[in-house]
């Protein structure tokens, strides 16, 4: 499906009918990484309408003009207004999505009404641990090419079988749609011009999942948001990197479970 944004056709898949969630992907993959980790979650949920678009310049959404992280907010905001509306929506990002999605709820926060960032990409990122590996029990080379298997090696920290094969389904085929010169020119500006936590506290249910392996985005700078999200569960995950919703997946099932569960209950209160 495509809904035209700022100029720019947003490719998107779509699942299931009812309240929506919108779920953003991070950089250099596309929805199918999102699609893997969260529909084995959401697709258990009765009325629920799961949405998962290619951000710009990856999967079949093209980059366009677009320059820096306010022009892609910008279009993510206007592919809101047209695809869900005025209405109230969840919101999961992972990584880079995580950083669109805390300044869609700093935006729209009538509208959010429950927030999960799982690695979440941030101004603050500090202390930063060293790549570890864990498992080595895959053997990559036989069935990927030398690109792919350095992001395989450098992505993963559990690399067993059965992460190799995650990695082929839900990574590799979006690998050679990145569209590198329209990333690497919002790349240039990847800070927003306000922070997302510039305004009032978000008073919704959030969940902060974090990778304690996790050697692209950390775990410590997180903790800084924790302020702004006075209803917000934080965790730190064991043998886990940045792919942590890969190698993680039974804590993710029941981290996510529970956040949706604070969201149907907190939206039959009055108060924050």
């Amino acid at each position: 499906m495509e809904y035209k944004a700022r100029g720019i056709p947003v490719h998107y898949v779509e699942y299931g009918d009812g309240a929506p969630i919108l779920v953003l992907h991070g950089a250099g993959v596309d929805h199918r990484e999102m699609v893997g980790a969260m529909e084995p979650i959401l697709s258990e949920l009765p009325d629920c309408r799961r949405l998962y678009p290619d951000l710009p310049g990856m999967g079949h959404t093209p980059s366009g003009a677009l320059e820096s992280a306010d022009d892609v907010l910008d279009l993510l905001l206007e592919f809101i207004d047209g695809v869900i509306g005025e209405g109230e929506f969840r919101l999961i990002g992972h990584s880079a999505g995580a950083y669109y999605a805390r300044a869609i709820a700093g935006r729209c926060r009538e509208q959010v009404t429950g927030l999960a960032l799982i690695c979440p990409l941030g101004e603050n990122v500090r202390d930063l641990p060293a790549h570890r590996v864990f498992r080595t029990s895959a053997d990559p080379p036989g069935t990927l090419d030398p690109a792919e298997e350095t992001v395989f090696r450098d992505y993963f920290v559990v690399q067993t079988q059965a992460m190799l094969e995650r990695y082929k389904e839900y990574v590799v085929p979006a690998l050679g749609l990145v569209d590198e010169a329209g990333l690497e020119r919002v790349g240039q500006h990847w800070r927003f011009s306000s922070s997302p936590e510039g305004g009032p506290p978000y008073f919704g249910p959030v969940l902060i999942v974090t990778g304690r392996q996790d050697s692209m985005v950390g775990y410590a700078g997180q903790w800084d948001l924790l302020e702004h999200y006075p209803r917000a569960t934080f965790a730190v995950l064991d043998r886990a990197g940045h792919a942590l919703p890969h190698e993680q997946p039974g804590l993710i099932r029941a981290l996510v479970t529970e956040w949706l569960d604070r969201v149907r209950e907190h939206g039959l209160d009055t108060d924050p």
